[in-house]
């Protein structure tokens, strides 16, 4: 594994290729409206043995046959290797990156900044493993058009550990949520401080966080949901609205408006808006995706104010809960890989910029009652 470097400086134009690559990963069930997804997944019979997730070990070694299988230059590294001033996890394990394509804009990929969300590991190394070695001509324009910087495992300890969170080794044991540790007086775990410089370094043109979250039923009807699509920082709260003028209020609703509509065509994936329960909309500005669009500057590192949209992936079923059904693995990694290619071709081709963003209200969602933030819940009305 090799040294990283820092991508090409970004710049902002308007994409200009055409809109007709179509990407699919499997052929479509159905098209059309959104489809009943399969009763059985996700299913809490037949739990997922812990033995059988993806451990550290595992990520290394599967980055470095990556590497060692690429036909484009993927290239694996730890942030030692990118030279980053804090660069290991609170017990010492060394935090992976890799890169992979040679275009003008960067993107950041994360997974399981939550020790017990397994599967946004094994979805970004299936991911990859395409960006890698598929020679086709959707993987081509991805390739050309960006730089991809991937962090399949962003919690390394607690993934061991199988724990949402990763455990300070100070002397206080103190367990330190990651996905909260990015903000004004934070910044407790070592893993914050090494990937918070990093994409410093990189500044990504937007990003995307894979999670995992309890199982879920629709309102009204009672099926399944399989994947929920969030944005940290709710859209038309009262965070979003006045970022950037607007841009990212906007952008993000349209990347995840282009995922529904996309993902709906196939029979087996039953989707809904995140929220946090009862209608109560996340807007939390600690959140690692939410410091990246607010522009966070921690110990002068991000001086220019650089911010990126990003938004956020949720799979039903979770390890801690017992729901991570066995027989759902394989179709809990393969909607987030399709989750992550339609999403990433429809930003290459500008499809994903000429959605209309008011469509985010179509997408089976509870009515808005309220927002979590930092300091608590206010209502909707606010």
């Amino acid at each position: 594994m090799t040294n990283g470097s820092k991508s090409q400086p970004r710049t902002r134009r308007s994409i200009t290729l055409a809109a007709t690559a179509a990407l699919a990963l499997a052929a479509p069930l159905t098209a059309g409206s959104p489809a009943l997804a399969d009763a059985n997944f996700p299913s809490p019979n037949g739990n997922t043995n812990i033995s059988s997730m993806l451990d550290y070990a595992d990520l290394v070694a599967e980055l470095e046959k990556l590497e060692n299988t690429s036909r484009f230059g993927l290239d694996a590294f730890t942030l030692a290797e990118a030279g980053t001033a804090v660069n290991t996890s609170e017990s010492g394990r060394d935090l992976y990156v890799a890169t992979v394509g040679n275009g003008p804009e960067a993107v950041w990929l994360q997974g399981r900044i939550h020790g017990n969300e397994p599967y946004g590991t094994d979805s970004l190394l299936a991911v990859l493993k395409e960006l890698g070695t598929n020679g086709s001509p959707e993987w081509k324009l991805l390739r050309e058009r960006y730089t991809f910087h991937v962090i399949p495992m962003y919690n390394p300890d607690g993934s061991e550990l199988n724990i949402r969170h990763t455990v300070l080794q100070d002397g206080t044991a103190k367990r330190i949520d990651l996905n909260r540790d990015w903000g004004v007086g934070k910044f407790e775990a070592d893993e914050s401080e090494g990937y918070y410089e990093y994409w410093t370094m990189v500044d990504p043109a937007f990003a995307v966080d894979v999670h995992h979250q309890g199982l879920k039923t629709e309102r009204g009807d009672g099926d399944e949901v399989t994947l929920s699509l969030g944005v940290s920082l709710a859209p038309g709260g009262p965070t979003l609205p006045g970022i950037q003028g607007g841009a990212y209020d906007v952008l993000t609703r349209q990347m995840q408006v282009h995922v529904y509509d996309e993902l709906s065509k196939y029979g087996y994936i039953n989707i809904d808006r995140y929220d946090v329960g009862r209608g109560i909309e996340i807007d939390i500005k600690g959140g690692v995706v939410s410091a990246m669009m607010l522009g966070l500057n921690h110990d002068g590192l991000n001086p220019e104010g650089h911010s990126n949209p990003a938004i956020f992936f949720e799979t039903s079923g979770n390890t801690s809960e017992g729901s991570l059904g066995q027989k759902a693995r394989g179709k809990s990694i393969k909607q987030n890989v399709l989750a992550l290619q339609e999403l990433l071709v429809g930003m290459a081709t500008g499809e994903v910029q000429q959605e209309d963003p008011a469509r985010w209200d179509e997408i089976p969602h509870a009515p808005v009652t309220a927002y979590q933030t930092d300091s608590g819940v206010i209502p909707a009305s606010f």
